[in-house]
């Protein structure tokens, strides 16, 4: 069983609640379709005490629990306040010692937007990179100088603290927490369900601490890089290896240990994710694309692409693309 837990307070943003509740509950149900030892998904809503919370736009949620009853998570949510965040914030004080708390117990916290405040004021991101919404970013450089602030990113990784900027960021962290609970089939099916076209690959939006924190094998990591620098035309393992100075079974063994899937696996996903962003991203054909990600066969890269999306290199480039319009043209 997931545990996830969603913080309530007034004027939080309803949909960075509900929009990854939503989607980690869907990706539960298609996974335990597959197969019926998969982990469910169970949430509830915290608040100071029991009574209803307005959030903003006038919608009002009944919490389950106290927020000093919060143990045992695997997720914490915590919401976007509308506006100026700091009167929030303040009120939030008394309890914000429980974030340091969970968060020394391993749940993983995300702030969506300026909930980031929650976690600055709280001492958890003194050192670490954060983000927040865009509207509030030289205020918040301003207020918390102590936190390595990341303007340029969406997403911002530290251990088990995340901080997403928007709440289309915090979709993106809902898919990417599904593929490392159910795997990346359940987390294609879902996203292919939720607005593939606001979808941006986690690792391609996210600033993580370290080359990849994911894991914490350095000799991995080197070798990762040399595959992502020369994707087009990618160095055999047995050269890798040999210019790690360690043997392939040996490197094999560690990168399965490290990344949780087979190097050639590693660099499949690798392929996708580089060719969604250049079928979003430029005109290039679909053989162009292929190629620019190291392969070779156009009809393989377009099975390929399918197996692992959900729809064909052009259906998704028409997915992605399908918000454009010309401004005055009904």
């Amino acid at each position: 069983m997931y545990r996830i837990a969603a913080l309530l307070y007034p004027q939080a943003l309803a949909t960075s609640i509900t929009l990854p509740l939503e989607i980690l509950q869907a990706a539960a149900q298609l996974a335990r379709v597959e197969s019926r030892q998969s982990f469910a998904v169970t949430s509830v809503l915290a608040a100071p005490d029991l009574r209803p919370v307005s959030l903003l736009g006038g919608l009002t949620l009944a919490p389950d629990i106290r927020y000093d009853e919060l143990s045992d998570l695997d997720l914490l949510i915590i919401p976007a306040i509308w506006r100026n965040p700091q009167p929030i914030v303040a009120a939030a004080r008394p309890w914000l010692p429980q974030l340091r708390d969970l968060a020394q117990a391993g749940t993983r916290l995300c702030a969506v937007g300026t909930g980031a405040c929650m976690l600055a004021e709280a001492g958890l991101l003194d050192g670490r990179p954060a983000t927040t919404h865009w509207n509030y970013r030289q205020e918040f450089a301003r207020r918390y100088p102590k936190v390595a602030f990341k303007s340029r990113h969406l997403i911002t990784q530290s251990d088990n603290i995340f901080c997403v900027g928007s709440v289309n960021s915090i979709a993106d962290l809902a898919v990417h927490l599904i593929e490392q609970w159910y795997g990346e089939g359940i987390a294609r099916a879902v996203e292919s369900q939720f607005s593939p076209e606001i979808r941006r690959p986690f690792r391609a939006a996210a600033y993580q601490t370290g080359s990849d924190s994911s894991h914490h094998d350095e000799l991995v990591a080197e070798a990762q890089d040399m595959i992502r620098s020369q994707l087009s035309n990618p160095p055999r393992l047995a050269d890798i290896a040999a210019q790690l100075g360690i043997s392939e079974r040996s490197l094999n063994r560690r990168f399965h240990q490290a990344s949780g899937s087979s190097p050639r696996e590693w660099v499949q996903n690798l392929r996708i994710s580089r060719a969604r962003e250049l079928l979003r991203h430029s005109n290039l054909p679909a053989n162009e694309v292929a190629w620019q990600v190291g392969i070779n066969d156009a009809s393989h890269f377009g099975a390929l692409f399918k197996r692992r999306v959900g729809m064909t290199p052009a259906k998704y480039r028409e997915a992605v693309r399908g918000k454009l319009f010309t401004p005055g043209v009904p």
